[in-house]
């Protein structure tokens, strides 16, 4: 391709003395030119080495230069070239019928060299313009797809994280009280039993009323089952604290500024709110989850946005499985059980990796190709918005400095490695 400055011509005409008037006549002015004879030698040519202008002759013999023009703006490598037709011929009708194949202007024969240079020098200021404009277009397009994603984005971790945050509001006071009482419980029970053994000391007939009374709520039973009632009770309470604190990390607003984050606290909380996905369903057994966790240091992030990342792999990871799930019965699934793989290890960059494998049907070259590309999808209607992932690498790549890849074969699994530097 010709620098800006020294654009690339292809002169296409049947007469040599034209051709060697007009190639003596750019070049003078520092255009690179190249010769075509006829329209099949001007394609062969355009298809080895693309022009930015072409002058085409109408009148050549074997193909003329409309359908030369056609055949240029069918195929969509060529079509942008400009092109300017040359010709005796200047009636209406042809003129009309060049420009309604693809030309954008005449040039009358006989020619005058400082018309052809005139109009040269227009159409190629016209075309670095327009190609300006296509490229600002472009820009412009791409600022507002990631605009538009990091709106989407915002609104839905805004929306997701208030409602996981009021939940978390909502079950924490009357857990606490829970959780706050079970101790004072034990202590009463244990008061009302040491008071009844102690009456059943100083009273060891107390009659036949009281005698059946205690045998109706056997007494024995009670002082075996009510300790394990009051464990159970917090052991339930610990749960669903556990729980709380999970939906309060995972739901943790971001500041306009990065803060220090232990990455292992996202994934865990990640995992607790899908946790319900990876039990065993009437489709499929339960997903087993394997966590091979390094020694990482807190990382300088945005972390409720990496919870997001975090929440968009392993719940692609579990449709996968889901998917999967559709494909075979429950016996060949219990035979090769499903498991997604969690690493995280701290690299000789001083980096952070966590690596999400899963071992199901993997994706195609193709699919792989475009995995992080804006709205695209491999789900069925209504069931992926092509935002997840693309959502994802922007967080991980623009948001961090880090890195976002994917490896994967069909058969054999997926796997995605998150890469962040440790210092924001």
């Amino acid at each position: 391709m010709a620098s800006s400055n020294q654009p690339f011509i292809l002169i296409v005409d049947d007469n040599a003395t034209n051709l060697s008037v007009l190639s003596q006549a750019l070049k003078a002015v520092g255009y690179k030119v190249r010769l075509a004879m006829d329209g099949e030698d001007a394609l062969a040519q355009v298809e080895r080495a693309h022009p930015e202008l072409i002058l085409l002759d109408i009148q050549m013999p074997q193909m003329d230069g409309f359908e030369t023009c056609r055949r240029l703006q069918e195929n969509p490598e060529t079509k942008g070239i400009t092109v300017i037709f040359m010709t005796a011929l200047a009636d209406t009708n042809t003129k009309v019928k060049g420009l309604s194949v693809g030309a954008v202007d005449y040039i009358t024969k006989p020619f005058e060299q400082e018309e052809v240079l005139a109009r040269v020098k227009i159409h190629w200021r016209l075309k670095q313009l327009t190609d300006s404009l296509e490229q600002q277009v472009e820009e412009r397009a791409k600022a507002l797809q990631e605009a538009q994603l990091q709106l989407i984005q915002s609104e839905k971790m805004s929306a997701l994280g208030n409602l996981v945050a009021g939940v978390a509001h909502e079950i924490n006071n009357p857990i606490s009280c829970i959780v706050g009482n079970i101790n004072f419980m034990e202590n009463y029970m244990n008061d009302v039993l040491g008071a009844i053994d102690l009456y059943g000391k100083k009273f060891p007939h107390p009659g036949a009323e009281v005698e059946d009374a205690l045998d109706a709520i056997d007494l024995n039973h009670l002082r075996e089952d009510l300790p394990k009632l009051i464990r159970a009770m917090k052991a339930g309470g610990d749960r669903i604290t556990t729980i709380s604190q999970s939906l309060r990390t995972f739901s943790r607003g971001d500041s306009d500024r990065k803060q220090p984050f232990n990455l292992h606290d996202g994934i865990e909380s990640t995992l607790m709110i899908l946790g319900h996905r990876l039990k065993a369903n009437e489709h499929r057994p339960a997903i087993e989850v394997i966590q091979d966790y390094g020694d990482l240091p807190p990382i300088e992030c945005f972390s409720g946005l990496l919870n997001q990342v975090f929440m968009n792999i392993l719940a692609n990871a579990i449709d996968t499985c889901d998917e999967a799930a559709q494909q075979f019965s429950f016996d060949d699934l219990n035979a090769h059980r499903q498991k997604i793989t969690i690493e995280s290890t701290l690299t000789e960059q001083n980096a952070i990796e966590i690596r999400i494998c899963d071992n199901g049907k993997g994706m195609s070259e193709a699919v792989k190709a475009r995995v992080f590309d804006h709205l695209f999808t491999t789900k069925g209607v209504g069931k992926g918005t092509g935002l997840g992932l693309a959502i994802a690498h922007q967080i991980v790549v623009d948001k961090h400095g880090g890195s976002l890849e994917v490896q994967s074969e069909l058969g054999q699994g997926t796997e995605f490695c998150i890469r962040l530097p440790i210092a924001g």
